[in-house]
């Protein structure tokens, strides 16, 4: 059996909660990277598009540093963490009960992708 590669991509400090980037994430996880792409490509969500972005670089680095096909990629691996949070300034913030002020926190997050070849099965004279 041949050995199978593992290619990775990141895309860090995306302005979206990690939270919402989950539920794109979830969706496309263990399926083949053309599927993954068709499947990102008519999803109504924001995150949609940056991790369709990110599958089209994972899979493009396949093709051109390893000689791997897109057709024999999948995403083994997909997850999202959260990056830096980010407070708003002085006046940024939403009034709260007994005379208090609560600051607006924007989330963002990092993305990681892990694509890896199928098992290729080698039929050779047993």
């Amino acid at each position: 059996m041949a050995e199978a590669f593992e290619i990775s991509a990141k895309l860090k400090h995306i302005q979206i909660a990690p939270r919402k980037v989950r539920l794109v994430v979830d969706a496309v996880r263990g399926k083949g990277a053309q599927e993954a792409l068709n499947v990102l490509s008519f999803m109504p969500q924001k995150a949609a598009d940056p991790v369709r972005d990110l599958i089209q670089s994972a899979v493009a680095n396949a093709e051109e540093n390893y000689g791997l096909e897109a057709d024999e990629l999948y995403i083994s691996r997909i997850y999202a963490d959260g990056g830096p949070r980010r407070r708003k300034g002085r006046y940024g913030g939403i009034f709260a009960g007994r005379g208090r002020f609560r600051p607006q926190v924007r989330r963002s997050s990092h993305i990681t992708v892990v694509l890896a070849e199928r098992d290729v099965v080698d039929y050779g004279d047993n």
